[in-house]
């Protein structure tokens, strides 16, 4: 199963944010381009621990996060189209400059060869494992970039 954490992956996840531009157009969802650009700067952000986030899983979640878990980094099978997500990571602002977003993405995506984050709990799935994270990492990432045909 495909990591973020093994270079090679990052590479490719890096040529295929590369090769987004401001014609790209989400082949399904609410997203434009803009937010889910930001959307997944933010969701970076998050999963690194960078700028001090708050992690507490929900109520929901302690009941049926460690069974979701399973079935969503369980094998190589993608992110379903319609997967909700979090309030947190809704982008409301829809217009921005595009470049400057790809490469702050990229940036992150780039750190995870140096990634360490204990304190990591996701708001539904709980505790993660690190190999957990760079599964979630990736199928995440491939989600957007498959989103935007990519």
């Amino acid at each position: 199963m495909k990591t973020i954490f093994d270079p090679i992956t990052r590479n490719e996840l890096i040529t295929r944010i590369q090769n987004i531009d401001e014609l790209s157009q989400a082949q399904w969802g609410k997203m434009n381009l803009y937010q889910m650009l930001m959307h997944c700067i933010i969701w970076e952000k998050w999963i690194q621990g960078k700028g001090n986030p708050a992690y507490k899983q929900g109520f929901i979640g302690k009941v049926f996060g460690k069974m979701a878990l399973k079935r969503m980094v369980g094998d190589d099978k993608p992110f379903d189209k319609g997967v909700p997500t979090s309030t947190q990571f809704k982008i409301k602002e829809t217009t921005g400059a595009i470049e400057p977003k790809k490469n702050e993405w990229i940036q992150l995506i780039e750190s995870y060869e140096n990634y360490s984050n204990p304190t990591f709990i996701h708001d539904f799935f709980g505790k993660m494992t690190k190999e957990q994270i760079g599964l979630m990492a990736y199928k995440h990432t491939d989600h957007h970039l498959r989103q935007f045909n990519s």
